[in-house]
């Protein structure tokens, strides 16, 4: 039996142009360290358009996203260079482990 997990998509503004990849660095590889908890953050790249950069995640419960939100927002290097965010969440549990 595998584990299904809920996606979630983290679009992030920059305040300081030029971050991106201390961002990404910051990200790569970002889990719990919990072992009641089952979520990462899977995948973060710079984009063009509107957004600088978007962080796919990965999570079993709302509560697990709520918390890599959380740290994006009060990390003391990522609150300095981060602007805004804006969450997706996949609709379905849809993505096997």
């Amino acid at each position: 039996m595998f584990k299904i997990y809920y996606r979630g998509y983290i679009l992030i503004r920059l305040k300081v142009i030029g971050t991106e990849w201390e961002v990404v660095k910051r990200l790569t590889n970002l889990r719990s360290n919990n072992p009641e908890e089952d979520w990462a953050v899977t995948y973060t790249t710079p984009v063009y358009g509107g957004w600088d950069l978007v962080a796919e995640c990965k999570f079993t419960k709302l509560q697990e996203l709520d918390k890599i939100v959380a740290y994006i927002r009060v990390d003391d290097d990522l609150s300095n260079w981060v602007e805004e965010t804006t969450t997706l969440v996949s609709s379905k549990p849809d993505y096997p482990k």
